[in-house]
């Protein structure tokens, strides 16, 4: 029986990791799980699934989580809160293995602190290795203990790789599905509202990764993911446009052979992979490939979707360019939610918050945060400025 940790539960990939341990009750249980702002779908869970140890947000949260359970009988769940609270549920001294799926930076001194303590990882918060990987890769080596990957794409490089050695490997290929403005003119880059962006042609996912599927940024952290997880410079990394999403990512091994990992869009699947690894357990989730009429692929269109571009020089570089990168990102992609920039200017607003990041290689987390707060906070003066300059997105949806 292997007991779980989450963090993140009532997210996307929380709630599908919750899915399988109800589909496999005899091979999975659920320790602990971290909710963020969400306690009411953390109780529901915390009723269904039992777990020893319960975090939410702010304190008032874990007030009613304590009270609805106490009320429910459940007086030996105990419940905690804030980042040492999510810490807590990482390090949970009954945890086998640590599900990482709280979205951006807020979810890395946890999942540090769960690879520091010897669990092993499976990892859907890019932003962790995005920011820190040079870090949590260190570590998971001390350890010996494994980071798997729960992004579809690095998952399925992770399952070709077992097809050769490292050191017979070319180049690893992320598929892209172009997001839904693959054939959208950029000359119209400026009018893309939000709720347009947030239409993602293939994926149901929360509202900062679809923004950064919409403008390719997406793609570029999972290029710094593959660096750091698989040991290759970006260089080696290449990203074809693949609109099927049929194919979630190839290796091309030295003498020229490619291996292709295909399979359902359902995340339910790299999920089951990473809490069975190294075995592989039967399921129902199952790809049509009788109904396989057509793969179509093409080279994306940096100049169309620069923060694509952007991604790679910072992977190139490292550290603090990473950090800024993906700070500036998220202050952007927000900004934009909220109207108060277009879509065209969030490369803007990265590209000149990393151009001024000093380079720099932090040496433990607290260094990452504190780089990550000047950065973010850099971004955002430039957001402020922005706004103020132009018209808000706002006036323009008809």
């Amino acid at each position: 029986m292997k007991k779980i940790a989450i963090l993140g539960s009532t997210g996307s990939i929380g709630r599908s990791t919750l899915s399988i341990v109800s589909a496999y009750p005899d091979r999975f249980s659920v320790v602990s799980l971290a909710a963020g702002n969400d306690f009411e779908g953390l109780f529901r869970q915390a009723l269904r699934y039992k777990p020893r140890l319960v975090s939410v947000a702010s304190p008032e949260d874990a007030h009613q989580v304590r009270e609805g359970l106490e009320m429910s009988g459940l007086t030996d769940i105990e419940v905690v809160h804030g980042p040492a609270g999510n810490v807590a549920v990482a390090k949970h001294p009954e945890a086998d293995f640590v599900v990482s799926a709280i979205v951006g930076v807020a979810g890395l001194e946890a999942t540090y602190e769960a690879v520091k303590a010897g669990k092993s990882v499976g990892l859907a918060n890019k932003e962790s290795l995005v920011v820190a990987g040079e870090l949590i890769t260190a570590e998971a080596k001390r350890q010996g203990k494994p980071l798997l990957p729960i992004d579809s794409e690095h998952n399925a490089v992770h399952q070709c790789m077992r097809g050769g050695r490292v050191l017979e490997v070319e180049r690893i290929w992320l598929t892209a599905s172009g997001g839904p403005f693959l054939n959208t003119p950029a000359s119209e880059f400026d009018g893309i509202t939000p709720e347009q962006a947030l239409n993602h042609p293939t994926w149901k996912m929360g509202p900062r990764i679809t923004v950064d599927s919409a403008t390719l940024m997406n793609k570029g952290f999972e290029v710094i993911e593959a660096c750091r997880l698989f040991g290759l410079p970006a260089s080696r990394i290449g990203v074809i446009v693949h609109p099927q999403s049929t194919i979630h990512s190839m290796v091309e091994f030295v003498d020229g052979s490619l291996l292709a990992q295909l399979s359902v869009t359902d995340m339910r699947l790299p999920i089951l992979y990473a809490l069975t690894y190294p075995d592989r357990i039967g399921s129902d989730l199952r790809f049509p490939i009788q109904e396989l009429r057509t793969l179509d692929f093409s080279p994306p269109d940096l100049e169309k979707f620069p923060c694509l571009r952007l991604a790679y020089e910072a992977a190139e570089a490292g550290g603090t360019k990473t950090i800024a990168l993906n700070a500036a990102d998220e202050a952007a992609v927000a900004a934009f939610l909220q109207r108060k920039i277009r879509f065209s200017d969030i490369p803007r607003i990265i590209r000149s918050t990393v151009h001024e990041t000093v380079a720099a290689h932090p040496e433990s987390i607290t260094e990452v945060l504190k780089a990550d707060a000047e950065a973010r906070g850099s971004a955002w003066d430039k957001i402020e400025a922005l706004s103020r300059s132009q018209i808000p997105n706002s006036a323009r949806v008809s």
